[in-house]
């Protein structure tokens, strides 16, 4: 992989870590509270609270894509990015570019969705 593509990736990778806490912060700024007084009656209250519920599991899967972002960015440092770490093989330029925070090439991906399904 040339230092352009690194370059390009990284680039990527920095934009999606972004995106999230840019979107974490507007939850804690803005989705955070729950004031009942502005809620005429129980069912809005639980209805809010489901949505804010809701809410919080999505950013605690944000968190999960954060830590797969930055292992790719370290895996750029140290100069493993693109790599699969299951067999070593390139991870091919277009999975990379559809998921650049991809650990396995899709033969290898395909091998553990496999087993995964068949003993998950």
């Amino acid at each position: 992989m040339t230092k352009a593509q690194f370059k390009k990736f990284k680039a990527l990778l920095e934009a999606k870590r972004e995106e999230i806490i840019r979107r974490a912060q507007q939850t804690l700024d803005e989705d955070m509270s729950l004031d009942a007084d502005d809620l005429p009656d129980e069912m809005d209250l639980a209805s809010s609270e489901y949505l804010q519920s809701f809410t919080f599991r999505l950013r605690g899967r944000e968190k999960v894509f954060l830590d797969k972002i930055q292992k790719a960015l370290d895996r750029i440092e140290n100069g493993t990015f693109g790599s699969c770490e299951e067999c070593g093989e390139p991870i091919s330029l277009k999975r990379l570019e559809a998921r650049p925070e991809t650990t396995l090439c899709i033969r290898c991906k395909e091998d553990q969705e496999r087993v995964e399904r068949d003993f998950g």
